[in-house]
């Protein structure tokens, strides 16, 4: 039992297990806090997502879906053991679950099976979303396996936990398999023994998109292609998500295309910065510029290069 740890906090106990990084822009104010409690934190919880391919992963746990809004889990750990922040606070992961298995996780004990579905998993767990087509023949690849021992072993060691703080989804509520191709009880060993070392004294800085201003403008100053069709630039898709965080933008229009929503949301930014106008060539026309891009960087975490 424990207050939830601070953003900076959850990065910094990541980055001391040597884990990889990425920080979705908006990842420390994106939660479900308006809908319910967010703590004490009891445990974390391991789940599989029955999806392939990193980026549709992380923006599926990032945004949700119709009748489930995200974030689907506070960080998404990818195949190639890399891993991706999306949420801070309360997530829509784990919903209900057993009451037996909550005080066993409490006491650190065994958990027994669950055959109750009761109380708020949301509210007391930390939640990290596996990429994998759940099965049970999509393999584990190692650098995932050991991203998921890293990556509870860190929240563990951080709150003075043990082993037991960490159940699979299907130890929670009944009827759910996940995460299926591996077992639980070996990965806890596994975090048993990481427990056991001791943590870098380096942290390795973490990876965050970055954004080419030329590139970005080159874009905005192109007709988009139609719905569907490849982007010309991913950079793109970085700068929207930080507009949709801003409230600027509709997440409808998250496409990767800087289409006339992303050029009007854009401005909006700009006359937030203090310019004025939506002319061609005045300060607020919704064309990237140097300091409008670096201050949108600086709020929602990505970086930005000529």
């Amino acid at each position: 039992m424990a207050t939830p740890l601070a953003a900076d906090r959850l990065l910094s106990a990541l980055l001391a297990e040597e884990l990889k990084v990425v920080e979705t822009p908006g990842w420390r104010t994106r939660n479900r806090n308006h809908v319910g409690l967010w703590g004490p934190a009891h445990g974390v919880m391991i789940h599989h997502t029955v999806t392939r391919g990193t980026a549709h992963t992380v923006n599926l746990c990032r945004d949700g879906y119709a009748g489930l809004p995200g974030p689907l889990c506070h960080g998404v750990i990818a195949k190639d053991g890399a891993v991706h922040l999306v949420g801070h606070g309360r997530a829509n992961h784990a919903g209900l679950g057993d009451p037996d298995v909550l005080r066993a996780v409490i006491d650190e004990r065994p958990a027994p099976v669950d055959d109750e579905a009761s109380v708020d998993g949301n509210r007391h767990f930390y939640g990290f979303e596996c990429e994998n087509l759940g099965d049970g023949i999509d393999p584990w690849p190692a650098a995932q396996l050991r991203a998921i021992e890293r990556v509870s072993a860190a929240i563990c060691r951080a709150h003075g936990w043990g082993p037991l703080s960490v159940i699979g989804h299907l130890e929670w509520q009944p009827g759910k398999p996940d995460p299926l191709g591996f077992s639980m009880g070996d990965m806890r060993a596994r975090i048993g023994g990481r427990l056991s070392l001791p943590v870098s004294g380096s942290l390795p800085i973490p990876a965050r998109p970055v954004v080419s201003l030329s590139r970005l403008q080159k874009a905005f100053r192109t007709d988009p292609p139609k719905a569907g069709t490849p982007v010309s630039y991913q950079g793109v898709t970085v700068v929207e998500t930080a507009l949709v965080d801003e409230g600027l933008l509709a997440k409808r229009f998250l496409d990767g295309h800087a289409g006339s929503a992303t050029v009007t949301a854009y401005s909006g930014w700009q006359e937030r910065l203090g310019y004025r106008g939506r002319m061609p060539g005045q300060p607020a026309d919704g064309q990237p510029g140097m300091a409008s891009l670096k201050a949108l960087g600086a709020k929602r975490g990505f970086g930005v290069v000529t």
